[in-house]
């Protein structure tokens, strides 16, 4: 049967009336991109494959902005551009080439600046926490029963470790990292992070109003 647009709305209106549809408010990401060698024009990557030229390119671009901060090159900045689009799941920051590692600095809230290395950072909405950055960040019930092993050994104390015990702290831990859809902060990992003496990540993962990288 087809019904009028009219019919429709009178449809939709009665169905919202009788409570048999709930209304839900999902956070989106907005995002600010300023430096050089910004190109604000949207591309997909699935039908856009670069070659290793226009990879090494994109390197130097960013081999040129790090000079430039380090005041060993002087270059004007381009005007903050804010992308049209807003994010409803996630956004990830990291190399077009996924064998390269990513150097960057980021803040978190306005704190301080921290030089990090890694494959890349995810930033979460509500709505997305329960899609890739969950996967990120989840762990495994081999991985906390070794850990609930070893802080027993280092504490003295000794509890059986049951498998009740061990989903039981599984699933607390990685329901932590789930979050309501309208909730405006996000929560931001650090994917595969490299520590040394130049890099390092005190908070690989963590909630966030606000991030700068």
């Amino acid at each position: 049967m087809n019904l009028l647009f009219s019919d429709q709305v009178q449809i939709r209106t009665l169905i919202v009336s009788s409570a048999l549809l709930r209304w839900l408010w999902r956070q989106r990401i907005r995002l600010h991109l300023e430096g050089t060698g910004i190109n604000p024009t949207p591309v997909d990557l699935h039908e856009q494959q670069l070659s290793l030229e226009q990879h090494n390119q994109a390197h130097r671009i960013t081999a040129m902005d790090h000079l430039q901060r380090t005041g060993a090159l002087h270059q004007t900045y381009s005007k903050p551009s804010l992308l049209p689009v807003r994010s409803l799941n996630e956004i990830f920051i990291g190399e077009s080439l996924s064998s390269r590692a990513s150097y960057y600095e980021i803040s978190v809230d306005d704190g301080p600046w921290e030089k990090q290395k890694s494959s890349g950072l995810s930033i979460c909405t509500g709505t997305g926490s329960k899609a890739w950055s969950y996967n990120i960040n989840k762990l495994a019930e081999q991985s906390v029963e070794e850990v609930l092993k070893i802080g027993a050994s280092q504490a003295g104390v000794k509890f059986p470790l049951s498998r009740e015990l061990i989903e039981k702290v599984t699933d607390e831990y990685n329901e932590c990292l789930v979050f309501s859809p309208d909730e405006r902060r996000l929560f931001y990992s650090v994917r595969e992070p490299i520590s040394n003496r130049v890099f390092s990540t005190s908070r690989q993962r963590g909630f966030a109003n606000k991030s700068v990288i």
